[in-house]
């Protein structure tokens, strides 16, 4: 008798190998993020008058000094572009190094302690789920100012609740299971069972986790800035760049659509590695 065909979804996974691309744009991105100080062929904050407005080097009247062209001010696209990947990128790190602690935390207590402790931690992760993070954003720029850890914090606020909601119910799942019960008939207190034993079991669903919002993380900080509630200028960000060139976008396209266009890259490549990773780590969609 022959075995049984796996089930399409577990097919699908067996045969999904590396994301290569994905992984080598995430790759880059990082790496551009740290060493843009030093491979950025221009100050991204100079201001050149007479190159104002030079189309991309591959395009009539370009210059390959400006690869990318220049804005309306003249300064260099490209540079703007890899410095704007280093604040992209570090507002995402801080926000979910916030989110993500306090998430974990917290739903590591509520998940184990259960009764009121829980009903108190879920409810406070649903009252910031339910308020919108670019409203947030907007009464804490206004009453304290955009800035970078403006940004962040705002990000953590909201990141938290996730990771809270995700940890508490992989911590309820995990607790009654018998090497729990074991544990504490062996007399182990609750914070050794929860740091030895519940705690390794979640961090699968949180690396998923953690990556899937990094592309979040960049599009909400993208769209807050383009509102004008994230980083102010003239820090080059890539949503300060598409909401810079809007006014020009028939006769400078450029300013806007190189910077979307980074976006789009590096949240579509982080997106396909948390999916990856998540088909990966998930017991349930790996392969027998």
């Amino acid at each position: 008798m022959t075995a049984a065909a796996p089930t399409t979804t577990t097919a699908i996974v067996r045969r999904r190998g590396l994301p290569w691309p994905a992984i080598a744009i995430v790759v880059a991105s990082v790496l551009i993020a740290a060493t843009a100080g030093w491979i950025a062929p221009h100050d991204p904050e100079a201001i050149d008058p007479i190159n104002a407005e030079l189309p991309p080097a591959f395009l009539d009247d370009g210059n390959w000094a400006y690869p990318l062209g220049t804005d309306r001010l003249g300064r260099d696209v490209f540079s703007r572009i890899l410095f704007g990947a280093r604040l992209s990128l570090g507002v995402a790190a801080v926000a979910l190094l916030i989110g993500g602690l306090v998430g974990t935390v917290l739903g590591l207590i509520a998940g184990y302690r259960g009764g009121w402790v829980d009903a108190l931690v879920m409810r406070l992760a649903d009252t910031f789920l339910a308020f919108p993070s670019i409203l947030i954003a907007l009464v804490l720029a206004v009453t304290v100012g955009p800035g970078f850890w403006i940004v962040a914090l705002v990000l953590g606020l909201v990141l938290w609740a996730r990771f809270a909601r995700l940890v508490r119910g992989e911590v309820l799942s995990w607790k009654v299971r018998d090497f729990v019960a074991l544990a504490r008939v062996a007399g182990a207190g609750g914070p050794y069972i929860v740091l030895h034993h519940l705690l390794p079991n979640v961090v699968n669903s949180l690396v998923v986790l953690c990556t899937l919002q990094v592309g979040w993380a960049i599009v909400v900080e993208a769209s807050l800035t383009f509102l004008g509630a994230g980083i102010p200028p003239p820090a080059p960000t890539w949503g300060g760049m598409v909401a810079e060139g809007l006014d020009f976008i028939e006769t400078a396209w450029w300013i806007s659509v190189m910077p979307g266009v980074a976006i789009l890259l590096v949240v579509f490549a982080f997106n396909l590695v948390g999916d990856w990773l998540r088909d990966r780590l998930d017991p349930q969609l790996r392969g027998v």
